[in-house]
């Protein structure tokens, strides 16, 4: 799996390129800057971009910007943001284009190695990788007023959370300690609590629990 990295720190960039190395990736390119970022996904076409948001010369959103044409201009390349906060809109703007192969994960996350490269590779592969805390976000925010993940039970938020993350029934039965079976009962009353259209796919329930989410969101007083 070829891998371009987006990143202005030193020491992550060259920290996240061992972990991919050691982990089987191909890097073909670590720069520091977006601009250089865009031109070594054009020259490669890798199979994988990982960007920090904020980079050089203001450290606002170049790393996201870049993302997003990226996105654009080669739908099949996956694209990971990482970032030290969370941002909410960040993955509504990744979100916007209603397509998979698409991370955004916090920092801190890539201390966890093991499940640092399977986000990476589930992306490269087509499909989502959200972070906890910003998940975390999203449901704390659609669970105020009058959204129906108000109404669901504490342990149908919990499914909920990492269904959005992009685990697989397998994988949140494992983290829950529940039977795939009490999973797909679970999935199944979310799906009705929120009307949405049950779908077997990961990455398109993904997209589905994630966009309602968004939507679910109370305005800014």
């Amino acid at each position: 799996m070829r891998v371009v990295i987006g990143e202005d720190e030193v020491l992550l960039r060259e920290g996240i390129a061992h972990i991919l190395t050691n982990d089987g990736f191909e890097v073909l390119a670590a720069v520091s800057e977006a601009v250089e970022l865009e031109r070594e996904v054009e020259r490669h076409l890798p199979d994988l971009v990982l960007t920090d948001i904020r980079m050089p010369p203001t450290h606002t959103d170049e790393g996201l910007l870049a993302a997003l044409r990226i996105r654009r201009a080669h739908p099949g390349i996956g694209v990971v943001v990482v970032s030290q906060h969370v941002q909410r809109r960040y993955a509504a703007e990744l979100l916007e284009d209603g397509a998979g192969g698409f991370g955004y994960l916090l920092k801190q996350r890539i201390s966890d190695v093991r499940t640092f490269t399977a986000d990476i590779r589930r992306v490269a592969a087509g499909g989502t990788a959200l972070d906890p805390e910003v998940v975390s976000v999203l449901v704390a925010r659609a669970s105020r007023g009058t959204s129906a993940v108000a109404h669901l039970t504490p342990r149908q938020v919990e499914v909920l959370g990492l269904m959005a993350q992009g685990r697989s029934n397998a994988a949140i039965a494992a983290q829950l300690v529940l039977s795939e079976k009490a999973v797909v009962q679970h999935t199944s009353r979310i799906y009705d609590a929120l009307g949405l259209p049950v779908d077997a796919d990961d990455h398109r329930r993904v997209l589905a629990v994630i966009r309602h989410l968004q939507a679910a969101v109370p305005p800014a007083p």
